[in-house]
């Protein structure tokens, strides 16, 4: 495996999941879809395809 390669790329990866994340979250509570005079709380699932990989982070933004 190429180390240089596969960091460049994973980070690529989550760079991507991190600004489409951002423009998703905000346009919800732009739109109205959630409170926005207190905390929304969220989760990322992360999978792996042919893998038991199924790791879930869970936290608070807030918006008020």
């Amino acid at each position: 495996m190429d180390e240089e390669r596969f960091n460049m790329s994973l980070r690529k990866f989550l760079k991507q999941v991190g600004v489409t994340s951002q423009q998703q979250i905000e346009k919800v509570v732009r739109e109205g879809g959630v409170a926005t005079n207190g905390n929304i709380k969220v989760k990322m699932v992360l999978t792996v395809d042919g893998t038991d990989l199924n790791h879930t982070v869970e936290g608070e933004i807030e918006t008020g």
